[in-house]
């Protein structure tokens, strides 16, 4: 079987990154990622990050940023920053939207951005997390308002797809056409009786893929049938990032052969 190229989220390594962006690049190329999703810079300046990219033989296949970054007054600096990088996909992870005014706020702020990001060869994507999937106080399903009244990239994070209670492959399938980018995650989900907007992601274990219940097998072969590159995301930092992130490609690995 051909090898899969991963890519990793970098927030998997935040423990490292807050102190050197450059040891935790190296250190996740010498496991054998391909692709990093930055989840912030660090005050570095972006020809360093292009710099230590290209020693290192990585690809930025994207990053995680606030709409606090493209808005009218910022787009035009993180435009610079993603060229020189030579990164072409940004993704917003999440967002306040509490109220329907603040919902209509961020509809308003991805559809803005995203033509000035599509006028410098950049594309924008939207990162749920669980609580999109339930009725607002409200009564709006933010994914929903995302998928219809924008354009925008969906990027999947599986594991909070499956925390939500939905089917993963029969969503990733319906909605395939806006999928470029998913995360590959794991853990323990929720129990069912959280499974409201209020309580679902109360007691979510996180841990390395392959050591929790998510179904990683049926997404990495929808991924590779379908073309669509997995990021690596894992948050328990347990003992360490690094070495949390190591089991995940070692496990991943595995699926090769």
């Amino acid at each position: 079987m051909a090898r899969t190229e991963y890519g990793l989220q970098m927030y998997s390594m935040r423990d490292v990154t807050k102190d050197s962006m450059r040891k935790a690049l190296e250190d996740v190329a010498n496991m054998g990622y391909k692709y990093i999703e930055f989840a912030g810079f660090f005050d570095y300046n972006p020809e360093q990050i292009k710099t230590w990219l290209d020693t290192f033989g990585l690809v930025c296949s994207g990053t995680h940023t606030g709409l606090d970054a493209i808005t009218p007054e910022t787009i035009d600096e993180t435009i610079r920053y993603h060229k020189i990088i030579g990164c072409d996909n940004l993704i917003v992870p999440g967002c306040n939207w509490s109220t329907p005014e603040k919902a209509q706020g961020v509809i308003d702020a991805l559809n803005f951005a995203q033509k000035k990001l599509a006028e410098n060869g950049i594309r924008l994507g939207y990162h749920n997390h669980s609580r999109e999937f339930f009725p607002t106080a409200y009564g709006t399903v933010f994914e929903n308002e995302v998928i219809e009244k924008t354009s925008v990239e969906l990027e999947i994070d599986t594991f909070w797809l499956f925390n939500a209670g939905l089917d993963v492959i029969e969503f990733l399938e319906a909605h395939k056409d806006r999928i470029k980018v998913v995360h590959l995650k794991d853990g323990i989900p929720s129990e069912d009786c959280n499974k409201n907007f209020d309580h679902v992601h109360d007691c979510v274990k996180g841990f390395s893929v392959g050591s929790g219940r998510a179904p990683i097998k049926a997404v990495r072969e929808w991924a590779n049938k379908n073309g669509v590159l997995m990021v690596i995301e894992s948050e328990g930092l347990q003992p360490t990032g690094t070495e949390e992130v190591r089991r995940c490609i070692e496990y991943l690995r595995t699926l090769d052969d």
